[in-house]
Order: structure tokens, then sequence, then C-alpha cells
């Protein structure tokens, strides 16, 4: 019978054997990266999973269950095993999952007040006590959470442009009255989200400004007045800068404080996109990363990537609370109050594009409640100390080239082994891309890849507080390992590196 599904005592035997689960899965400390299965051999193995059944609800089946776990858990990404270093999301504090957890079984929308009550009063005590942290006073800005910095972006480039050209929200393209094409100026290395929020926008691709980094893959504040020049030459209106609080590619911080005078003095809007590492604000030891952020128009900020929480939970703040209400102009009877109250003054559904949101801000909330900010803080200054020690270890092997020094979590560098040394670039970004692909099919450590200076290049980004440097010396020893089948593969057969099919 249907009704047997939603039985409360099914509820807690199923909880506890996903618990158990669960509970063995955190406990193994091996070193692992992805088991990356066929999409047809994983699509067969979980269709051999699901009941015949179409016409009535079958029995409860607890061995199909635990199946279904642990194919989940097997085939994902690894993100508590110290062998994960490929990626901006982490492994979370346990206890941040069983909140999820609740929120999934009590499913109350936090978009309205009326539907979910708690996490709209907690939005707004972690906006007090994130706020305060960026510099600002309470009750004159205002935060909103949104799925995902992606959608954090494109809400604030829609404040931007809004307020820039009011017309535009109403009235499209045709109601800009400006003396030029409506552009916004970006790092050269800017979260290609930005650039598809500019799609979306209408803006175009074309109208971003790119600008000019530094040795350090930052912004070069030096260079930017003039960029701006020239795009006002070529007929774009620039009415947005958009600084990087750790950018995707290295974990470089823009100079925000620079740029938030050239923002004056030009009369722009200044987005910081920190959807990595706006959460360095929590550690007196690295806030000075972020000097100059009280004076950004708008912040992104991801809990889900160094205040270690379940995917999504992403904030979004404005330094003037009524700049918040610029992304969305619309009304629609069915939601929105023609009398406002106290309880519809906590509503966000007018601020952000989700109308049935979860309530991501109660992982973040529950954990600042029980651990205050210390827990993130020792966490984050943890993760960023190891990787300047990944850093040292790169730096003292001679066939490892550092390509920065890394100012958060996250560390690029290259392989050059011995038998290497005459390949021009081509073929050491083919080597490199090779070694990450074989490191990751070994599948022991998960790491990433990134162009630098169009050459690829290796990347980690240390989530898992696990992880050592003798992690580090280990996963080093692999790269040796297959840069040496690499090698010895395309010496054998005549491939030569710069080939980019697949391989045999």
């Amino acid at each position: 019978m249907f009704l047997d599904a939603f039985d409360p005592e099914l509820f807690r035997t199923t909880s506890e054997t996903v618990t158990a689960k669960l509970e063995k899965h955190l406990a193994d400390q091996s070193i692992r990266g992805l088991e990356l299965v066929a999409p047809a051999t994983l699509a067969r193995a979980a269709r051999a999973l699901m009941t015949p059944e179409r016409t009535s609800a079958p029995e409860f089946d607890e061995e199909r269950l635990a199946a279904i776990i642990d194919l989940y858990i097997r085939t994902g990404i690894q993100v508590h095993s110290p062998g994960y270093m490929g990626r901006q999301f982490s492994g979370v504090v346990p206890l941040a999952g069983v909140i999820d957890f609740v929120s999934s079984v009590v499913n109350q929308p936090s978009s309205f007040y009326e539907a979910g009550q708690l996490p709209n009063v907690a939005e707004r005590i972690m906006a007090d006590e994130l706020g305060r942290l960026i510099g600002w006073k309470p009750g004159g800005f205002a935060m909103v959470t949104t799925s995902g910095g992606s959608l954090a972006n494109l809400t604030a480039l829609l404040a931007a442009r809004n307020e820039r050209y009011p017309g535009y929200w109403s009235g499209g393209a045709a109601a800009v009255d400006s003396p030029g094409r409506p552009a916004i100026a970006v790092g050269a290395d800017v979260h290609y989200s930005v650039a598809r929020a500019a799609g979306v926008m209408g803006i175009g691709d074309a109208q971003l400004v790119r600008l000019p980094l530094d040795a350090a893959q930052r912004i070069d504040p030096a260079r930017v007045r003039p960029a701006l020049d020239a795009a006002r030459e070529q007929g774009l209106h620039v009415f947005c800068l958009v600084a990087s609080a750790g950018t995707t590619a290295v974990g470089a911080f823009d100079p925000i404080d620079e740029l938030a005078d050239i923002a004056r003095e030009r009369d722009l809007w200044l987005h910081v996109d920190g959807a990595h590492g706006a959460s360095l604000l929590v550690s007196d030891r690295l806030r000075h990363k972020l000097r100059g952020v009280e004076r950004a128009d708008s912040l992104t900020w991801d809990a889900h990537k160094m205040m270690f929480v379940p995917a999504p939970c992403t904030l979004l703040f404005y330094r003037e609370e009524a700049r918040s209400l610029a992304p969305f102009r619309q009304q629609a009877s069915y939601v929105f109050d023609e009398e406002p109250d106290v309880y519809t003054a906590l509503d966000s559904g007018g601020r952000n594009f989700e109308c049935t949101k979860r309530p991501m801000i109660m992982t973040l909330w529950a954990l600042w409640a029980l651990y205050g900010p210390a827990l993130f803080a020792t966490k984050i200054e943890h993760l960023c100390r190891l990787t300047r020690e990944a850093h040292r270890i790169v730096e003292d092997e001679p066939d490892f080239v550092a390509l920065h020094h890394p100012e958060a979590n996250i560390l690029c560098f290259r392989h050059r082994p011995g038998g290497a040394a005459g390949l021009d670039d081509a073929a050491l970004h083919r080597l490199q891309i090779d070694i990450r692909n074989r490191v990751k099919e070994r599948g022991h450590f998960f790491i990433s890849k990134v162009d630098i200076d169009h050459v690829a290049a290796l990347r980690v980004v240390l989530m898992n507080h696990q992880i050592t440097t003798e992690h580090i010396r280990m996963l080093l020893d692999e790269i040796r390992a297959v840069a040496r089948d690499a090698l010895d593969g395309a010496a054998h057969d005549g491939t030569p590196l710069t080939d980019t099919g697949p391989r045999p």
C-alpha cells in the first residue's frame, strides 16, 4: 500500500541503514580519488536496482536501498579522502549534513517567511554576523541566499544594470539611453559565470572589457584606466567592474581597495566575486587578503566552498539594502503581499531569482550557533598553511615548477621530467593533460588542470584537513610515475605528445 512509504517507523529504520553506511564512509581515510565508470555501465547498474513493479507500490526492500546507497557513495568524488585535491567544493562538517537532512524532511522553502520562519530569521542573523566581518554596520546592508555563485553573480549584475539603466527591465535594450553600449569590466581570468551572466542579460561576451593581469594573475590597477578609456573609444559604456577574491584558476585576490578607488572615480558598480575567497574574512590572520571589500557594492560568498557546508549555500551581499531590490522589478499577487508587515519584511522572494528555495542557510547557521567562527577560521588557516607547505615541497623538487605563490589553498604547478627538458609549449601542455588524466584513471588521487599563459598546469585545491605533507609527496611520486608511462608510451609507439586525440 502506498501509505507504507510514509510510515514514520520505516523512516527511522531506513535512516539507521543510511547513517551506518555514511559513518563507515566518513571513517574511511584511505587514499582514493575518482572511480570513473562508463556511463552505460553505470546506467545498467542503476536500472538493475529499480523495481519492476509499475501498477502498485511494492513492499520496501532494504537490500535494494543498501545497494543504492553503496552505488551512490562509491561512484562520486571522494571529498573526505586525502586523495581528493581537485575541486573547490569540500567535504562537509558532518553535522551540516544532518541539518541538511532535517531540511529535506521538514521541507520548508525559505523565500517567504510564512513557509520557513526559522530559516528567514537565521538568514538575518548570519547577515549581521558576516556583514560585520565585511566591515559593515547592521541595519544598512542586505544579504540574500542563492543556489550557487553563478546565480549570485547574475543577480548582482542585474542589480547593477537596472540601477544604471532603469528602463532596461521593462523596455529591454531599446530603452537604454547611454553614450555607448552597456559593458562590464572584468579581470582576464574572471570566472566563466560572469561571462555567462553577460550573455543571459543580453549584454554579450563582446561587451566584456577584459582587464590586464599582473604577474600574480591579479587585475593590474595601473592598467585599468587605460583599458576603460580604450573601451569608451570603442563605443562601450562600462557600468560595472567585477573583481575576484580567490580566482578559480590560481586563487588570486584582486586589489579590491585600489579597484574601489577607480570604481568611485568612474561611477562604476563594484562587484566582488568572492565565491571562493570571501571565507577568509572569518580569519583575523587572513582577512587582509580582501582589504577594501567593505567598499564593494555587492559581494558573492559561497559557504559550500570554504565554510564546509553542503552545496549549494551562497550568500549575496549588498552594501546598501535598497539596492537588493534592484535586480527584479515585478509584481505577482500570489506571492507578494500588498500590505507588508513584520513578517513579510523578512521575505526574500522579491530579491532573489528563486521562488521555491532550499533553506540553505540552516546548515551554516547551525554550525555557527554551535561552534562559532573559530571552527571555520581554524580549518581555513590550516588549509592555507598546508598549501604554502605544498608550494615549498614543489619548489624543492627539480623536476617540478610552481607557477605562483599561493594566496589561499590553491596551487598550480607543472611537471618537467628530465626526459622532457626539450619539450616545446605544445608538448608540455599535452604532457600535463596526460598526467592529469592518468592520475585520475589510477584512482588514488583526484587533481584538476588549468591553462596558465596558454599552457596546461596541474592544479590542487586543498579542502580536506586530513591531507598531510606526506600525501603531497605521494602525489608528486604518482605524477612522476604516470609521466614516465606517458613518455615511454610516446617513445614506443611514435605518438607525439602534441597529439590531442584519445590514447589507445
